[in-house]
């Protein structure tokens, strides 16, 4: 297990300095993780080939320590991955606060030269446990083969990486030369995920609130930093900045990355996720109501019979008392119901939702009852319980610097669209007196969530204080984003339902230098859906030349 040392974020607009360390992993510096680079924000540092500076590591020379991580294995696909666990700060600002794991899987092109790299002249080079990466990134470098990270960022908040060796990132990046880095957020897969028992040991709700507050992108920025300082340590500083690849949520903290330590940066690539930078949540879920609103309209244009669907389905919900048990814990309402519109932002959403809403409508006139089946198919859609930092953070994500708090701004937006399709967001909502069509909500997180999942309705409490915390560090520094000098490259889409178009747009021409793909045939799941497309635009905005 590798302890990397606390690194407070600089205050802009002046870049970070590098303070040393005290000698045993736990000194305190916010260092460019490049030893001599030149701050100047485009990753590259000076032109010197010595190895760079480790916070890793002590003042006097001595090598880093690095994490400890599982034995290189090989997967169909000639990828070679190896697993890591990091130690980093709870709380950079106060390192007493104790610590936390984070789990990151690289992934590089195994290779199997005929003629095996010439070792002679380093007996070490044999040792058994040759997987200290100091060790191995410096023989590395000796022998000119040293690969650029890229580090995928996943979308979110509240999710870890899935398998990487398939992944479209991993397919498009090692054939250019990369190796690729998936880090699980802090909270999030195997980084000491946060559940409803987790947060129990914690304490009362007060001190799971303050937990839940270092949850936030800012402080991914300094784990990757951390991570990407010490990775990098034994490596020459032109070549120890890494590039980004962040979709959706990722693209938020690329952004936040953009600002906190631009020197570690060598490059960024976005898809979907172009941040509403400088807008409050009730600006961001104005827009997004907006569009959910557009969507339904085209689902009910395609599946005009889901209509009288719905409102049967919810008229049975409410003919049982208004809540019905599901078969992984929680309850089904009305209100739940027409979440599901949360799957319309993506390529196949709305037959995700029309096969549901069959699956509910037949069991009805089958058997007079919702079968567990059709029930299951339902809970499928919102992963809550096993993802609780995307619901109990998610309005948080908008909250940028003190005096913002979110006050449940999905909620509140929705509500004074009434009259209308959302008006089953009231309270006092009944079928009987609501004759108008319905409308699925969209990438929205509202109270009632908190009381029809069972790993959120313990945490009622903690998701009332974090909606009122106010409180909140900057997410961005607009003026850094104005004079970035890091390359930009992202996809950016017309008809995405949870990264507003408009609001994309304002931000891409907040950034400096930053070149944007625009289309208005995909979705914000793209990267995945439609890979090749996207991965073809976003690096023929990097290699090739516009007239």
């Amino acid at each position: 297990m590798m302890q990397i040392p606390p690194h407070p974020s600089p205050p802009p607009p002046p870049p970070p300095t590098q303070p040393h360390g005290n000698g045993n992993g736990n000194g305190n510096g916010n260092g460019n993780g490049n030893g001599n680079g030149n701050g100047n924000g485009n990753g590259n540092g000076s032109d010197s080939d010595s190895d760079s500076g480790s916070d890793c590591g002590s003042d006097s020379g001595s090598s880093a320590s690095f994490p400890q991580h599982s034995k290189d294995h090989v997967v169909p696909g000639q990828c070679k991955v190896t697993a890591f666990f990091f130690e980093v700060p709870l709380d950079y600002e106060n390192p007493s606060a104790g610590s936390i794991q984070l789990y990151a899987r690289r992934v590089a092109k195994n290779e199997r030269p005929l003629f095996p790299p010439d070792d002679d002249d380093d007996d070490d080079d044999d040792d058994d446990d040759a997987h200290n990466d100091a060790h191995a990134h410096a023989h590395a470098h000796a022998r000119g083969s040293i690969k650029p990270y890229m580090v995928y960022l996943e979308g979110g908040p509240g999710f870890g990486h899935r398998s990487p060796s398939d992944h479209p990132v991993t397919r498009a990046a090692l054939p250019r030369g990369y190796q690729v880095l998936f880090i699980d957020y802090r909270g999030t897969g195997l980084s000491t995920p946060v559940s409803a028992a987790m947060l129990a040991q914690v304490g009362d709700a007060d001190a799971q609130a303050r937990y839940l507050r270092l949850m936030r992108q800012d402080n991914s920025v300094r784990d990757c930093e951390a991570v990407r300082r010490c990775l990098t340590a034994a490596w020459p500083s032109r070549k120890a900045a890494w590039s980004l690849f962040g979709q959706s949520y990722g693209g938020f903290v690329s952004l936040s990355y953009l600002c906190m330590h631009p020197e570690g940066l060598r490059e960024v690539f976005l898809t979907g996720g172009l941040a509403p930078v400088g807008k409050t949540p009730d600006q961001v879920y104005d827009a997004t109501f907006r569009k959910t609103a557009e969507r339904n309209q085209q689902y009910f244009a395609k599946f005009p019979q889901d209509a009288r669907v719905l409102r049967d389905v919810a008229a049975y919900i409410e003919s049982r008392g208004g809540r019905i048990p599901l078969p992984a814990g929680g309850f089904l309402t009305v209100a739940r119901l027409l979440t599901m519109g949360i799957a319309f932002g993506g390529h196949g959403g709305f037959d995700n939702v029309h096969d549901t809403l069959a699956a509910l409508e037949t069991s009805l006139r089958q058997f007079g009852f919702l079968t567990r089946a059709s029930l299951a198919s339902l809970e499928s859609f919102t992963p809550f319980d096993t993802n609780i930092i995307y619901a109990i953070l998610h309005e948080a994500i908008y909250c940028d610097g003190p005096g913002n708090a979110s006050n449940w701004a999905a909620e509140r937006v929705g509500r004074a669209r009434a009259p209308g399709p959302f008006s089953w967001l009231h309270p006092d909502f009944s079928l009987a007196q609501s004759p108008g069509p319905l409308y699925f909500s969209g990438e929205m997180i509202f109270p009632f969530h908190f009381e029809t999942y069972p790993e959120l309705i313990p945490l009622r409490q903690v998701a009332e204080k974090l909606a009122a915390y106010t409180d909140w560090p900057a997410l961005y520094d607009q003026d850094r984003l104005r004079n970035n000098s890091v390359p930009l490259y992202a996809a950016s889409y017309v008809e995405d339902m949870y990264v507003d178009y408009r609001l994309a747009r304002e931000t891409s021409t907040l950034v400096k230098g930053s070149k944007v793909f625009e289309t208005n045939v995909m979705y914000h799941n793209a990267v995945r859906a439609k890979a090749d497309e996207v991965m073809q635009q976003l690096f023929s905005l990097r290699d090739d030349e516009l007239d």
